[in-house]
């Protein structure tokens, strides 16, 4: 039985929901080459409209890209533009400044990687993300992140707010700030816990949430779910232990130290729809990347990794350093595991729409998570 079985395999075995960029933590290795599950080839079938050699052969070269991108980002050294996983082409892209001497686009193009030739540096649209992040946002304003592929500062706007003179007032300071690109999303973002109901992985209060992932000691979910020295049941009432630190709004990361009996396992769970998956590492994977979360309320999903260091304006406050997915969520799937194939990549913080009608999530890096705690996430 399911639930019996989440009790003996740990706090960590829950879900996939909610990667980044990470600072200071190196990312831990996988213990060996595994190939991907046959639920994870279905998976990324249905939701990715993939036949199984396509599935295979995408996941390899998601893997290899990943391997690529430190690489190639020294080859470019100050000329650096950001770089991106291109589906279509099954290649990471790099992205170098037109002003770069020629030795530089060679010696990135050597790499592997597809060289794109663009006006402004990562630092340079860094530096302009970093002054926006020093602005109050009114409500009308979703988030805002550095999109390599269009070589520019993304603000995106909710649907019918853009007339709003303080959204105006804003983009007015975008622009100055550097080259900004306004796109329009449907809602604004919100965060996934939910109430308390029947059936799920744990509570806080009358809070539910998801586990995103074991670490050595207990495990890692989002903030908002608790606060620190806050109690934590599990699914059938019984006590798992307590939130030992915790940080929202600014950041959406806590973990949970387990005891009474629980203890951790290197698991996310599947829940029927794939096997559950093992976690041998936390390997960031590139935009563009295919990427999976968990969760206890609308359980496994898929989709891409649309954008990273996003600042999302959430009504409680702005979170930074967030990746952002195609992967849909609903309330009770906050703090859930988002994962590339069996690399972590993050816990679930909040978005928009639903898993009806689709959406976007947000997630938290677990590698920031692990470098601001000082965690060793849990692997196989």
């Amino acid at each position: 039985m399911r639930r019996k079985r989440l009790k003996h395999v740990g706090l960590a075995v829950l879900l996939m929901l909610g990667s980044w960029t990470a600072a200071g933590t190196v990312p831990a290795a996988a213990a060996e080459e595994a190939p991907a599950s046959a639920g994870l080839l279905r998976a990324m079938q249905q939701d990715f409209g993939l036949t199984r050699a396509e599935a295979e052969k995408r996941l390899a070269a998601e893997e290899d890209a990943a391997d690529l991108e430190p690489v190639a980002r020294r080859a470019a050294g100050d000329a650096y533009a950001g770089s991106w996983f291109d589906a279509d082409r099954g290649r990471l892209t790099v992205a170098v400044t037109s002003g770069a001497p020629a030795a530089t686009t060679r010696a990135v193009a050597a790499t592997g990687a597809e060289v794109r030739t663009v006006e402004h540096s990562a630092r340079q649209l860094d530096a302009a993300k970093a002054r926006l992040d020093r602005a109050d946002a009114p409500a009308g304003v979703a988030g805002w992140h550095v999109d390599p592929a269009a070589n520019a500062v993304v603000v995106e706007v909710v649907a019918g707010e853009r007339a709003d003179n303080d959204v105006r007032a804003f983009l007015d300071e975008a622009r100055a700030a550097g080259p900004v690109t306004v796109r329009t999303v449907p809602e604004a973002p919100g965060t996934f816990a939910a109430g308390t109901v029947g059936g799920d992985p744990y509570y806080t209060g009358n809070v539910r949430c998801s586990i995103g992932f074991s670490v050595h000691g207990g495990f890692v979910t989002a903030g908002h779910c608790g606060g620190a020295g806050a109690g934590v049941s599990g699914w059938d009432g019984s006590y798992i232990g307590t939130f030992q630190g915790s940080s929202f709004p600014e950041n959406d990361y806590a973990w949970v130290s387990v005891g009474s009996g629980w203890w951790t396992v290197p698991v996310v769970l599947g829940w029927g729809t794939v096997s559950d998956q093992l976690v041998r590492g936390s390997a960031e994977a590139p935009i563009g990347a295919s990427i999976c979360r968990s969760g206890s309320t609308t359980h496994w999903h898929c989709g891409t990794v649309l954008a990273k260091n996003e600042t999302v304006n959430y009504s409680q406050g702005a979170v930074r350093q967030m990746t952002k997915t195609s992967v849909c969520a609903e309330p009770g799937d906050s703090g859930g595991s988002f994962i590339s194939g069996d690399q972590a990549q993050g816990v679930t913080s909040g978005g928009w729409g639903n898993c009806s009608s689709g959406g976007e999530t947000w997630f938290q890096p677990v590698n920031e998570i692990l470098n601001r705690y000082g965690l060793t996430l849990h692997t196989a």
